[in-house]
């Protein structure tokens, strides 16, 4: 039995995505939109795009993504990471060839978080000597 969908998920600061991808003719809809009209700037339409190119299959693999939390570049950077993943567990021979371009490593900035007694995560209420 062969399986016709393949899955990974990706994640970037506090956005998560969940990525389908299927033999097919190159459509990416992300949360039941084409990718074009759900990332409008063009930055965050190469990043999803760019493991496909890395690994020559724009056009022969249908994606589909469940991507929540996090603003635009954060759900961007998660879909990306997905896709790779998908990838690999879609032709582990792409494995090499995305590993070297960092595709599927997780990027583990996030916010910093507030501390107590602080105005923020590094920022402090202001000294006064007298």
């Amino acid at each position: 039995m062969t399986v016709s969908r393949f899955y990974g998920t990706g994640r970037r600061k506090t956005a998560i995505a969940k990525v389908w991808l299927s033999p097919g003719k190159g459509n990416i809809t992300i949360n039941n939109k084409p990718y074009q009209t759900y990332f409008f700037t063009q930055s965050d339409q190469l990043a999803v795009e760019e493991p496909l190119r890395l690994a020559n299959k724009l056009n022969d693999v249908d994606i589909n993504v469940k991507v929540t939390g996090g603003g635009i570049a954060g759900q961007s950077g998660a879909v990306q990471h997905g896709i790779s993943r998908a990838l690999v567990d879609y032709d582990n021979a792409l494995r090499p060839v995305l590993k070297k371009e960092k595709m599927l490593e997780r990027d583990a900035r996030m916010k910093e978080r507030k501390k107590y007694g602080q105005r923020g995560a590094r920022a402090r209420y202001q000294f006064s000597k007298r």
